[in-house]
């Protein structure tokens, strides 16, 4: 897909002319390329598959000059997790990835993404319709986003000192229920007082014009919203959400009362899925939203230590916090009453009921749909084999539909 990115070309050139390098497609695209290729088996939690993930970021972490800033003067920081649904699944060990750019700063900026995913399908975590033994490579959730942590530590290993440090980590568990970044911030390997902020980048890889890019979190700090939507062009559009909560990572930042950023260019219909493969990436796209990032790291206003605002929470979507699923993709960008679905997996509720993509939920039952959060409350609402009258919205009407879940 061809579309014009002469605000984010203009911008690489003031980057040019100030000595920094210039951010790479070609990079992007070879991480995820390897990140998400079969070898890894899906970057599985506490797999083989994983552990050579591993290898490949501490090795470029390595190249560039990172301090390993994990156990015992290591990338790695190790932690045990609970597979399976509602952590009813077999225990295993798993490890956080975490590269330290010392500036000789007052305060840290972190940079993340978690790098598990699916693996084999065994997870219950699939919305594929047979998805065991099928390696789900995870491209965009979340290659896409290690290949963004990889590509800024390489920008700002390269450049001239910042005012704020860089921590650049790698979580796994997040598929699971965020138990790396939960870890982390419950045994930080820096001052947790010295943080100034957190960014977020999971599912960067597939950006629409007609979508835009989202960005949570832009209410946790006074200087997030004015400074988002500065940036925001007809190429590169930039939709907030105040909200410090959400199903990622930033969340255990957010709780540790620390301003964040999660940054994501939406659902699709490979999402969870083994389909969500390398050859569907925009690596473009993703380079012009890393030089936005940047642009937000060199801001003045960003340079000193960040005042963090509570915000209304919102679902984290966690697995543990419901017992069903209707089997739809959720717009997390869409202005409207409701909730709009993106996407619909086959086999799934929603789908043998007829809702459709574009499709806008109002009603599950008798309980109200407002937007996510309340419509993930109402998932919480029901048990496997419960029938419910879904109410939809599709192009001006009205419909009734009966999902049994």
């Amino acid at each position: 897909m061809h579309r014009s990115i002469l605000p984010a070309a203009m911008l690489i050139i003031a980057l040019t002319s100030c000595g920094q390098p210039l951010i790479s497609p070609e990079k992007i695209s070879r991480h995820i390329t390897v990140l998400a290729s079969d070898e890894y088996e899906g970057r599985g939690t506490g797999s083989a598959g994983e552990e050579k993930a591993a290898k490949y970021i501490e090795a470029r972490f390595k190249e560039l000059g990172l301090k390993p800033l994990g156990d015992g003067k290591t990338y790695r920081q190790n932690f045990d997790f609970k597979g399976g649904i509602h952590g009813t699944g077999q225990e295993g060990k798993a490890k956080n990835l975490i590269g330290f750019l010392d500036n000789g700063a007052a305060n840290t900026v972190i940079i993340g993404a978690h790098y598990d995913h699916l693996g084999l399908g065994n997870d219950g975590n699939s919305l594929d319709p047979n998805p065991k033994t099928k390696i789900h490579n995870g491209a965009d959730d979340n290659a896409s986003g290690v290949a963004g942590v990889l590509e800024l530590a390489r920008i700002l290993s390269g450049k001239e000192k910042e005012k704020n440090n860089f921590v650049f980590m790698c979580f796994s568990g997040e598929e699971l229920g965020l138990y790396g970044s939960k870890y982390w911030t419950e045994h930080p390997t820096t001052d947790l007082a010295s943080i100034n902020y957190m960014i977020n980048l999971d599912m960067v890889g597939r950006y629409e014009a007609s979508k835009g890019l989202s960005v949570s979190g832009s209410g946790t700090s006074p200087v997030w919203e004015t400074l988002l939507k500065s940036y925001s062009t007809k190429d590169l559009m930039v939709n907030t959400d105040s909200s410090g909560t959400g199903p990622s990572d930033h969340t255990s930042f957010y709780l540790k009362n620390i301003p964040v950023l999660h940054f994501f260019t939406g659902s699709h219909n490979d999402y969870h899925k083994p389909s969500d493969d390398s050859d569907k990436i925009n690596a473009q796209g993703e380079a012009n939203i890393l030089s936005l990032i940047l642009r937000l790291i060199n801001e003045e206003a960003t340079q000193q230590k960040l005042a963090f605002l509570p915000t209304k929470s919102k679902a984290t979507m966690s697995r543990s916090a419901f017992k069903v699923t209707m089997g739809v993709m959720p717009s997390y960008t869409a202005d409207v009453q409701g909730l709009r679905v993106d996407g619909v997996s086959e086999g799934k509720p929603a789908q043998k009921a007829g809702i459709l993509t574009g499709d806008i939920i109002t009603k599950i039952g008798s309980l109200e749909i407002k937007d996510i959060e309340s419509y993930m409350d109402a998932l919480g609402k029901f048990e496997k084999g419960q029938h419910a009258e879904v109410t939809v919205k599709r192009k001006g009407e009205t419909l009734i539909l009966k999902v049994t879940f």
